[in-house]
């Protein structure tokens, strides 16, 4: 009668191990979360989403792998209280024999398949994860338990994404541009119209309001020639192109991340597939994480703080962008000084001040360091497969720098919206990291 009833409980302890601790299931990694933004990024390229609901996108489907993993171990925190306006999400307990980190994976590629316009192609990729599980292991049991509880968790994250408000700015007034001569205006080839001049208007993910941290204003706009404004667009104009080092040209391309570069062929206009700022910053997440050798726990956290970093980046800057609507560069380069000067870079449609790539990078570097810390030496290959070679850098905030000045080299940022875009993005990154912190 003894040994049946130890047997009884090892029987019922084999249960618990399998629904909850992932030890009687083949484990997977921080590299299985790097292959969901790995494909989220190659979709992103294809459907050429714009750098900040790129930066939502990442945040949301994040949350949900985290939502996940943080009802299932108690060292990771829920982010109710943390996030604004972010639910209580109770564990279903009508779910068994689940695999945690299985359903994590799952709820990110639900989540994905849901946000992003051609989310069809996440969903194959979420089958061919799940056909790669099958065949390390797991039971089909576990697996069809593990994405009925990613399906939940999904839906619940896709509420709380729907409630931001983003669905309403197709409802705002077309954006009227500035008649002042400081104003943006678009700029060449393709002339396009200025990407999410509303986006300030979503919720914010940690911030108290998008201009939480407002900058100070952009250098006075000035034709006289012995302006600040002036002595900066001299700079400019002697610097990017003949006065640039092929150092400093290397690092302006290996930088670019602009979406929405156009090449023109005689009559024809091609679009180029480029990898958005926010993308490659998560991308170095990814990379951090397997250097570090993170588990799969600490890989989700440090994944979404990012994204949500990413995000509230992006909230902030452009808010700014579209206050101070400042003119581009190229355009007041082509009119005041040479009407046959180019950038390096393509000039992205948007105004000019502050620094995206500034502020983003400033923040995700903040972060990372947090968790990994300031002497983090690592390889940047995120953008290899789109044809550049990978950079050693010796810490984010080495690389962070280097992506804010290489802003100034191509061409297309005067120095007071990168120099105060860092800035910005310091004051991001830890106020992110503190609201986490608070959490523990």
């Amino acid at each position: 009668m003894k040994k049946q009833f130890i047997l009884m409980v090892l029987v019922g302890l084999s249960v618990i191990i399998n629904s909850c601790g992932n030890t009687a299931n083949p484990k997977l990694t921080a590299n299985d979360i790097a292959k969901v933004i790995d494909g989220m990024t190659d979709l992103m390229i294809h459907d050429v989403t714009n750098p900040p609901l790129a930066s939502r996108f990442f945040t949301y489907t994040c949350l949900a792998g985290y939502e996940v993993v943080s009802q299932n171990d108690k060292k990771t925190k829920s982010l109710h209280g943390v996030l604004n306006e972010y639910p209580v999400i109770d564990k279903p307990a009508r779910f068994k024999e689940y695999d945690y980190h299985l359903s994590a994976i799952l709820a990110m590629y639900e989540t994905a398949g849901k946000l992003q316009p051609s989310g069809t192609e996440m969903i194959k990729q979420e089958q061919a994860f799940v056909d790669s599980c099958r065949n390390l292991g797991f039971d089909d049991a576990v697996i069809d338990s593990s994405k009925s509880y990613a399906k939940f968790i999904s839906k619940k994250i896709l509420a709380y994404a729907k409630s931001d408000k983003y669905n309403r700015i197709s409802n705002y007034a077309r954006y009227k541009e500035s008649a002042a001569d400081s104003g943006w205006h678009p700029t060449p080839p393709a002339y396009m119209l200025p990407v999410e001049p509303y986006f300030n208007t979503i919720r914010t993910a940690t911030l108290d309001s998008a201009s939480q941290f407002l900058p100070p204003p952009p250098i006075p706009f000035s034709t006289n020639k012995g302006s600040p404004f002036y002595k900066f667009l001299q700079l400019s104009y002697q610097k990017s192109g003949k006065g640039l080092s092929e150092k400093e040209r290397l690092t302006a391309a290996f930088w670019d991340c602009n979406p929405f570069a156009v090449e023109s062929d005689g009559h024809m206009q091609i679009g180029l597939k480029k990898i958005s700022p926010g993308a490659h910053w998560m991308g170095i997440t990814s990379i951090a994480c397997n250097k570090a050798k993170a588990d799969f726990n600490k890989a989700m956290q440090v994944h979404t703080v990012v994204a949500i970093g990413l995000l509230d980046g992006f909230i902030c800057c452009w808010d700014d962008k579209y206050r101070t609507n400042r003119i581009r560069p190229e355009t007041a380069i082509r009119k005041y000084i040479d009407p046959n000067w180019k950038p390096l870079l393509q000039t992205p449609p948007f105004p000019e001040y502050i620094s995206g790539h500034s502020v983003i990078s400033a923040a995700s570097a903040v972060i990372l360091t947090h968790y990994f810390g300031d002497k983090f030496e690592y390889i940047d290959n995120v953008e290899q497969k789109y044809g550049l070679a990978p950079r050693k850098f010796t810490s984010f905030t080495q690389a962070a720098n280097e992506a804010a000045i290489s802003r100034f080299y191509g061409g297309i940022h005067f120095m007071d919206a990168i120099d105060n875009g860092v800035i910005q993005g310091r004051k991001v990154g830890n106020w992110v990291i503190n609201k986490i912190n608070s959490n523990k």
